[in-house]
């Protein structure tokens, strides 16, 4: 049997103490199954955030999509997870990734390093995480590369696949979408290297770009001006978009999950009412 969907919703956007807790309650009334917040320089800080979300919604599990692990010292880090994961009532799931905007590490006067360095860092910090009081908190591993699917085929409950990828030479973290067949190699690679495991993990993708829409042109008229080598169709199929009638977006849903068991998704907070009516219709047809 498929695993059931989730869906979680990426809240960017920092608010006023009575706003927050307004769009954290909004989101549980569209059926979002997990609340999170990045970890980026200008958006809400990760943690207090999701204490407040905590105390304004009663069901939703609250993540972190993904803690830079480059911002945080391991032991330190383990400290913030456990109270958060105790002041959220074990709701928590913490995702991390290696950080991949060097000019808020910059701004920051924090080393960048090498992928090499920031992998390895990482490593560190989830084996930190292990052994102190965080462990029991479910551990979502973002990444795409050899050394990171790895880690995330040995640690990680739930394998987050990046469907992006950095710009190279770009330091604001600008980011290109990888095809379904680049997103089909990483899958395969990701079950070699946890074809051992006894439970497998959860696989999840982040949405780039929804819209319930009966003209796609328009909806992709950003991303095709950025990306003028696609065509209307090569944009449709990326892995990340989902443009179409309710019916097509939703297949597009299913098909994720039957191409690539990725029963997970997590769309972006501009996208939070769009992608609901999707989420309502897929819980439908599953009932």
């Amino acid at each position: 049997m498929p695993r059931p969907f989730r869906f979680g919703v990426n809240l960017l956007t920092p608010a006023s103490a009575g706003d927050w807790r307004a769009k954290c309650r909004r989101a549980e009334e569209l059926g979002y199954d997990v609340i999170l917040v990045p970890d980026h320089l200008g958006m809400p800080a990760p943690f207090p955030a999701l204490v407040a979300a905590a105390e304004a919604t009663g069901r939703p599990r609250l993540g972190t999509f993904v803690l830079n692990a480059g911002f945080w010292n391991p032991v330190l880090l383990a400290r913030e997870v456990a109270t958060t994961a105790a002041l959220t009532g074990g709701r928590l799931e913490l995702g991390l990734g290696t950080g991949y905007v060097q000019a808020e590490h910059d701004r920051a006067g924090l080393p960048f390093g090498s992928p090499r360095e920031r992998v390895d860092h990482l490593r560190r910090t989830v084996e930190e995480l292990l052994k102190s009081d965080a462990a029991g908190v479910p551990l979502l591993i973002g990444g795409n590369g050899d050394r990171m699917l790895r880690l995330t085929a040995e640690h990680a409950d739930i394998a987050a696949f990046t469907g992006a990828r950095l710009v190279p030479g770009n330091t604001e973290g600008r980011l290109d979408p990888v095809t379904a067949g680049e997103l089909d190699e990483r899958v395969r690679r990701y079950g070699e290297l946890a074809a051992s495991r006894a439970e497998p993990a959860e696989r999840n993708l982040l949405i780039q770009i929804v819209a319930v829409t009966d003209d796609p042109a328009s909806a992709l008229g950003p991303l095709l001006e950025r990306r003028p080598e696609l065509t209307l169709e090569q944009a449709l199929a990326l892995p990340t978009v989902l443009v179409g009638t309710l019916e097509e977006v939703a297949g597009r849903v299913r098909e994720l999950r039957d191409r690539y068991g990725i029963s997970y998704l997590t769309v972006l907070e501009p996208y939070m009412e769009a992608f609901a009516p999707v989420a309502a219709e897929l819980a439908e047809q599953s009932a």
